[in-house]
C-alpha cells in the first residue's frame, strides 16, 4: 500500500475545488445548488435543501450560500 505525502494530497482537493464552477443550467437564484450538484454526486435538490435547512441554524447556510454566490466563478457558457 502506497501513501502520497499529505502536501501532494491537499493539492489534488485544492486543484479539484478551483474546477468547481457554478451551473450555468440548473439554476434557482445563482447556480451554486445546481454547481455543487454538476460537481458531485449529490443531486442539485438535495444542495438546496442542505443550505435551507442549515439557515434555521445561525443562518449559517445563508452566508455560506451568499459567499459562494460571490466567490464561486460561473460556468463557461457554450
Amino acid at each position: 500500500m502506497t501513501h502520497q505525502p499529505i502536501n501532494e494530497e491537499k493539492s489534488e482537493v485544492f486543484t479539484s475545488l478551483r474546477d468547481m464552477r457554478k451551473s450555468a443550467e440548473d439554476r434557482k437564484i445563482a447556480g451554486v445548488c445546481g454547481g455543487f450538484g454538476e460537481y458531485t454526486s449529490v443531486p442539485s435538490w438535495l444542495w438546496r435543501a442542505m443550505f435551507l435547512t442549515s439557515i434555521f441554524f445561525g443562518g449559517v447556510g445563508l452566508i455560506a450560500y451568499i459567499i459562494l454566490w460571490i466567490c464561486m466563478p460561473a460556468a463557461k457558457r457554450t
